[in-house]
């Protein structure tokens, strides 16, 4: 018996990375999972290859082999519609929502004055806009249910630090910051907590060292912004690592943390 057994886990950008490692690891603690992602590119002006169907087929795959129930299906957080349609289908096959993972995101890089309006939309909409349309999704339900319940939004280290060539990516994580600590409040009453989790340095495809190199070989200064991990020098830490976070704030045993910014980047921001 798992720590979530009986509960049912909402999680966005579920395909593949951080958002898989989410899903199995909730899941092996006894969660029925509501998987989604887009399944597509998100925009011409988002470089690495988006994740496909077959991805989040492997993700069913996988919670379904920890023995647990999956919902699956690909939807753009940027569709309200969309994701209405999937909270209203989740809570009729599994009966209730009681842990969010808001961690559909995307990456992009440029100077502030540079970015085109797509870069900027792009980003901020997915980012910030299409968080905002997820909790404003499943929270109704949460609060009918009556159960309480854990929201982990998945910002970033840089929603807490400046990381010049990627601006609009701050801002949209620092936006991220700002709606975790306001809904913290708002939601008390009905004893559901949110928090929010700062990765950084994650192995996903999300990382794009070259693009980050060409930005660094322009502009050399920009590199003491983004420093090494104490704990893990050299290298990215792993989906799963996040997961572990995500797991223990999704349970009771956190159950006295809500409007907090857990750091999840092995010392790095200590710099």
């Amino acid at each position: 018996m798992g720590s979530l057994q009986g509960r049912v886990a909402f999680i966005t950008g579920a395909a593949r990375g951080q958002g898989r490692a989410h899903a199995v690891r909730l899941a092996r603690e006894g969660a029925d999972i509501v998987a989604s992602d887009i399944c597509a590119p998100a925009s011409e002006s988002i470089t690495y290859t988006p994740a496909t169907r077959e991805d989040l087929a492997e993700t069913v795959r996988l919670v379904e082999g920890e023995g647990r129930k999956v919902l699956a299906r690909e939807v753009d957080i940027r569709d309200d519609a969309a994701l209405r349609q999937l909270v209203a289908d989740g809570v009729e096959q599994f009966g209730r929502i009681d842990v969010v993972v808001a961690n559909a995101g995307v990456l992009g890089w440029g100077r502030l004055w540079e970015l085109t309006d797509e870069q900027w939309d792009t980003v901020i909409g997915i980012n910030l806009t299409g968080t905002w349309r997820t909790l404003r999704a499943t929270i109704p339900a949460m609060i009918e249910a009556g159960n309480g319940g854990s929201i982990i939004v998945v910002s970033s280290s840089a929603g807490l630090k400046a990381t010049p060539g990627n601006s609009h990516y701050a801002a949209s994580k620092h936006g991220l910051t700002g709606l975790t600590n306001s809904l913290a409040i708002e939601l008390g009453e009905y004893g559901i907590r949110v928090n929010s989790i700062h990765p950084y340095s994650v192995d996903t495809p999300m990382i794009e060292p070259e693009a980050m190199m060409q930005i660094f070989a322009k502009h050399p200064r920009y590199v003491h912004s983004f420093p090494p991990m104490p704990m893990q020098y050299k290298g990215f830490m792993t989906s799963d690592e996040v997961a572990d976070v995500v797991v223990w704030l999704a349970g009771d045993g956190s159950g006295t943390l809500s409007g907090q910014q857990i750091h999840v980047d092995k010392g790095a921001l200590k710099y």
